[in-house]
């Protein structure tokens, strides 16, 4: 299903902002794509114009960390494809990387067409990265027909989540060679599992049986560890890594050191870990604090401010949500014992105007760093770049007009996301989006939401010539294993 589209769009008179700077200017939209960027630029008949004055226009957001009607801990998250999509584009985001999550044992293609089948319903563009929960010879074919023929360059590494989806180190190592082979990346949910199990059980047995055992079971340690191990065995193979969630100054001092020593390092944050801290799971509301479990759990303000820090200094590069919503209900499957709440938060209609709000408004990134963070890294490391992330012709109308003086008060009673909580409820908010344009198409207008149901479409993301590979290459560096063509 295509989306309604007016023919053109000049947005005219606002201050355009990519990841390299700011200029004024127009920037022309005909059909799904830009057109033109500069000064002055005259209106097709019959186009639509936007005043853009006093406003910013950005790249649409891409949150590189989204699981939508995800089958998780005995339930199945309540956001699908439609309505995270949705919520995402009226919060200026325009594409999501999703996970394909296939059950150990389960052949990797088929659990990647079967997420394929999902997604159909997208309102915006999406892609997905595969996870590796097994390993024998048919994931290792299948690898090479996902990265050759399907689009993927990335494959997610979960280091816990025992008896489930857990990767040992034999299956870390033969994947990350297999990605050498491919020239696609590894990404890695970093925590020892080994040792959150254990852990989970002392604490349990130790009488903490609501969410407050959750972060007492995970604490910073576990997740430094896992992400030094990861990345130290990526080092020895000659891998680069991506490491997902970054939660804690332990996993962001192993990213900060190999970055330093040149590894190819990647680290992403999530917007809540920058602004939410783990007093929430000691809420006496079992309900309230239940709402923030999730996997890394909220940390203490000390690790907000390495987190912070690490984003400004680019150690982190991208930003994101892991979006992955349990309503209250769910929630309670775990009542009487934390280890079964369903893991997860919602965010990803808010991650933008969070991070405007309390990174840019208070200082401490600047707008070109905000739309790096939000948009164009995430394009860039995944292969998608210029086509997204980018302000200039014949790249993908992806465009966000964005008001920095308009406030909103975040509330599950306003927020388009399927979840009947918000963990941001009641934060005030300055800075947000006034439209948003996904390939051309006027999905949110002024409030009003104008999404299409299936008119999403999937992005290739090829292993050929990878940001992180070019990088390489321009360093005088060997490319990390042979690029497949074709």
């Amino acid at each position: 299903m295509s989306q309604q589209q007016t023919p053109s769009t000049l947005i005219r008179g606002g201050t355009l902002v990519t990841a390299d700077g700011e200029q004024r200017g127009d920037l022309l939209i005909v059909g799904e794509a830009i057109a033109a960027v500069g000064p002055a630029l005259e209106a097709p008949a019959g186009a639509q114009v936007i005043d853009a004055g006093g406003a910013y226009v950005m790249p649409g957001g891409i949150d590189p960390h989204t699981h939508m009607e995800l089958p998780f801990m005995g339930t199945v998250a309540s956001e699908d494809f439609f309505t995270g999509t949705s919520a995402a584009a009226a919060g200026g985001t325009t594409m999501c990387i999703d996970f394909v999550i296939p059950s150990p044992g389960q052949r990797i293609l088929e659990a990647y067409e079967t997420w394929r089948g999902w997604a159909e319903k997208a309102a915006c563009d999406y892609s997905f990265h595969v996870a590796i929960t097994w390993w024998d010879q048919s994931v290792r074919e299948d690898m090479g027909t996902l990265a050759r023929e399907r689009g993927v360059n990335s494959f997610k590494h979960f280091m816990a989540y025992k008896n489930a989806i857990m990767c040992d180190d034999e299956t870390l190592v033969n994947s990350f060679l297999r990605c050498q082979e491919l020239g696609a990346l590894p990404t890695l949910h970093a925590e020892n599992g080994e040792l959150v199990y254990v852990l989970q059980q002392k604490i349990y047995d130790a009488g903490f049986r609501g969410p407050e055992g959750h972060p007492l079971s995970r604490p910073p340690e576990v997740e430094g560890e896992a992400a030094n191990r990861a990345i130290r065995i990526a080092e020895v193979l000659g891998v680069p890594v991506y490491i997902v969630h970054t939660s804690c100054e332990d996993a962001l001092g192993a990213i900060t050191r190999a970055r330093l020593e040149g590894q190819q390092v990647f680290g992403e944050v999530l917007a809540q870990h920058l602004v939410i801290d783990d007093s929430v799971y000691r809420n006496p509301d079992w309900d309230a604090a239940a709402h923030f479990v999730m996997s890394p759990p909220f940390r203490s303000k000390e690790h907000q401010e390495a987190l912070w820090r690490g984003l400004q200094a680019g150690m982190l590069q991208t930003t994101a949500t892991d979006h992955c919503c349990f309503c209250t209900p769910q929630k309670r499957a775990g009542r009487e014992d934390f280890r079964k709440i369903p893991n997860g938060t919602g965010g990803v209609e808010d991650r933008m105007a969070v991070l405007w709000h309390h990174g840019v408004r208070s200082g401490k990134l600047t707008p070109s760093q905000f739309v790096a963070a939000t948009s164009t890294n995430a394009a860039r490391i995944f292969n998608v770049h210029p086509k997204k992330g980018a302000l200039v012709p014949g790249a993908d109308a992806d465009v966000v007009v964005w008001d920095p003086s308009l406030s909103r008060t975040i509330s599950a009673k306003t927020h388009h996301q399927n979840i009947d909580f918000n963990i941001y409820e009641g934060m005030e908010v300055v800075g947000n989006p006034v439209h948003t344009f996904s390939r051309g198409a006027h999905v949110y207008d002024r409030g009003q939401l104008r999404t299409v149901r299936g008119a999403g479409r999937y992005v290739d993301r090829p292993c050929d010539a990878p940001f992180w590979s070019a990088q390489r290459l321009r360093n005088g560096q060997p490319r990390p294993g042979p690029v497949p063509r074709g």
